[in-house]
């Protein structure tokens, strides 16, 4: 568990870092990014900064690699704006929690859709033909005169 300087220093990070990213870095192959979270080390060392890269595989590959080839000038710029005695070494990581989020989103909705159709099926069917179970005849019956 984080102490409460290492949750303040990843918030930092976090905060800075899209700002850096945004307005400072200027490489091609970092597309559309969005800093998710971080992490420090207890020794607050080494940072690992997660990003989500909006794009095909081959794109947040390219854009990744763009990332960790800036994490110098993005250290560089953190530590001037943060003015900590150490600056951690960052590395970047893609955080795939979005997309596995979105991927639920769209099986749940893809068996809500196919819920709701098996159950029309079932309203145009109709009734089945035979006794029902609520029909108050057969073996079942509780109340004999």
């Amino acid at each position: 568990m984080p102490t409460t300087r290492q949750e303040r220093i990843q918030e930092l990070l976090v905060h800075e870092i899209s700002e850096i990213l945004r307005r400072e870095v200027k490489d091609p192959r970092i597309g559309f990014v969005t800093v998710t979270g971080a992490e420090v080390s207890p020794d607050l060392g080494h940072a690992r900064i997660y990003v989500s890269i909006m794009g095909s595989d081959a794109e947040r590959a390219a854009g990744l690699r763009g990332l960790n080839s800036a994490s110098r000038f993005v250290r560089r710029e953190f530590g001037r704006r943060a003015k900590l005695r150490i600056v951690p070494e960052i590395r970047f990581s893609l955080d795939t929690g979005i997309e596995r989020g979105a991927r639920i989103q769209e099986l749940l909705l893809q068996a809500k859709r196919e819920q709701e159709e098996t159950e029309g099926e079932r309203r145009e069917r109709g009734p089945r033909d035979g006794p029902d179970e609520d029909s108050g005849g057969g073996s079942g019956d509780l109340h004999r005169p």
